[in-house]
């Protein structure tokens, strides 16, 4: 078992965090049935207000019990939440993103982006909700500091498209997640007018 599973954890969220991410930890289940690493070696490594921060690919562990969580604070209920869209299961990842809360935090971003660039479609009206008015300058500021991660998010999207959606969305414009990258584009756009 790897021991830096909460080192891996809290390198995923800005160091102002740390204090609820190390309680959140606390509830997490580290048995498991499976004999290998319960967090992939891949990260995604980004940017949030110029902090680093790496965010695994994959995430192994089982969810905790519900009992468990009620006793969290609204904001380790999200970071608990943002942890397990991480999660092997597209079933969990879609129901951490509908937990997450819509109190408008720029750290949630890296986490809605990169579920924006998957292939379950049924994740993107989720994510639709929340990109609003209330978050949109967030992932216009995230799209600046990490261009080249964005571009690949882009480019995911447009691939899944292509291999999984076509056929009901013809037109990559009518793809619900272009739709969102392009509105993040516009507001984008309009902060350079």
């Amino acid at each position: 078992m790897n021991p830096n599973y909460l080192e891996i954890i809290t390198n995923s969220f800005p160091a102002d965090l740390k204090t609820d991410v190390l309680e959140v930890f606390k509830i997490i289940p580290l048995e498991t049935k499976y004999k290998f690493d319960l967090i992939s070696e891949q990260s995604y490594k980004i940017s949030v207000d110029s902090e680093k921060l790496k965010i695994p690919v994959r995430i192994y562990f089982n969810e905790p019990k519900e009992q468990t969580e009620k006793e969290l604070t609204e904001i380790q209920k999200d970071i608990l939440n943002c942890i397990f869209t991480r999660h092997h299961n597209g079933f969990v990842r879609e129901k951490r993103l509908k937990n997450i809360s819509e109190k408008p935090e720029k750290w949630k971003t890296p986490f809605l982006v990169q579920l924006l660039g998957e292939y379950i479609y049924e994740l993107l009206p989720i994510i639709d909700k929340k990109v609003n008015n209330n978050t949109l300058e967030y992932y216009r500021e995230f799209k600046t500091e990490n261009p080249k991660y964005w571009q690949q998010t882009e480019s995911r999207i447009a691939s899944y498209w292509n291999e999984y959606y076509r056929y009901k969305f013809p037109k990559l414009k009518d793809y619900l997640g272009i739709e969102i990258i392009n509105r993040i584009k516009k507001t984008n756009a309009q902060q350079h007018i």
